[in-house]
């Protein structure tokens, strides 16, 4: 079985200093990409600079024989965004392949959010997937070829406690994810996400929390930190990077889709329409006592698009009123 090569190809990778982003860029380097390593080198909180962690990036793909250069631009303005892709153009002349990782913490329960914090995180995580996409898909357009992989999160398809940015925010990238897979649809350009599951930093920081403050208030007991750490020890980094390559690479034909993956495990997350409960005169009441139809799962519907949606509930209306629409 031939492996997924890239050589040819020049991506860029966001927050690729550690964890996550390290292991995406070290990984595409050594099947043949021409690498952007991006990382401000701040703290999980997106605090300070240092060069350090890029440097460090490059300088290990370079001794193993790979193509890198460092960025040390922020991703959180459209000026730094900007300068990303300017910065893999200078290097390489292309960019093909962008990987949008960076992200931050700063967790709070709702009630004691600030703007600032707030902001902050939106910030980095979807604007940042918006400054640095933007710019590279004018060069993706002209080519007539492109791969965007995003970085979302359970907590953005789930919701979870304390952070009701960070969950915003990447329910948001999902959102950027699926609309960019429809523009780029007749341009050459596939769009996908990623929501990773791994121990890194942020994954810690979180874990560290849970055992400060726990899930209902109180610290976690002895016996679910024993627990969480043994699950934790399965979550290699490294075993997320596979997907990530894959729609990253030429092969990939999906668009507008979100994985989740962790500890060797893969799977797709998609946004569901039950049957539902119709009734032409609906009332409030009606969906009081219709609720279990409304919410039941049975048979549900996976509409590819608002259109799609729509579609289907007009049907169902036509349906009710025995008028066939659309066969």
């Amino acid at each position: 079985m031939a492996e997924l090569e890239f050589h040819g190809r020049v991506a860029i990778v966001t927050g690729a200093g550690g964890g996550l982003g390290r292991e995406y860029a070290t990984f595409l380097a050594s099947r043949g990409a021409r690498v952007v390593v991006n990382d401000i080198g701040g703290s999980m909180a997106g605090e300070g600079t240092d060069d350090g962690p890029a440097a460090a990036v490059v300088k290990a793909i370079r001794d193993s024989g790979g193509e890198a250069v460092a960025d040390t631009h922020s991703v959180a303005t459209s000026e730094g965004g900007r300068a990303v892709v300017r910065t893999a153009l200078d290097a390489f002349g292309q960019v093909d392949i962008v990987v949008n990782n960076a992200g931050i913490l700063r967790d709070q329960p709702f009630d004691e959010m600030t703007p600032d914090q707030f902001g902050a995180v939106l910030d980095v995580h979807l604007g940042g997937a918006f400054h640095v996409t933007l710019p590279a898909w004018s060069v993706m357009r002209e080519q007539g070829y492109g791969r965007v992989v995003n970085t979302t999160s359970a907590a953005g398809l789930l919701g979870s406690a304390r952070k009701s940015n960070y969950a915003a925010a990447k329910a948001g990238v999902v959102g950027l994810t699926r609309t960019l897979a429809v523009e780029g649809a007749e341009l050459g350009i596939k769009v996908n996400a990623v929501a990773p599951i791994a121990a890194t930093r942020m994954l810690a920081g979180s874990m560290a929390d849970a055992q400060s403050v726990g899930t209902n208030g109180r610290p976690l007991d002895p016996a679910a930190l024993e627990m969480m750490n043994a699950i934790t020890r399965r979550l290699d980094p490294a075993l997320v990077t596979p997907v990530m390559a894959y729609l990253a690479h030429e092969e990939c034909q999906v668009s507008g889709e979100v994985y989740t993956a962790g500890g060797g495990q893969v799977a797709r997350f998609f946004v569901g329409r039950t049957r539902g409960y119709y009734n032409a005169a609906l009332s409030a009441e009606d969906v009081r006592d219709h609720l279990g139809a409304i919410r039941d799962e049975t048979d549900c519907l996976v509409p590819a698009d608002p259109g799609v949606e729509i579609a289907h509930l007009l049907r169902a209306v036509a349906a009710a009123a025995d008028r066939p629409l659309g066969g």
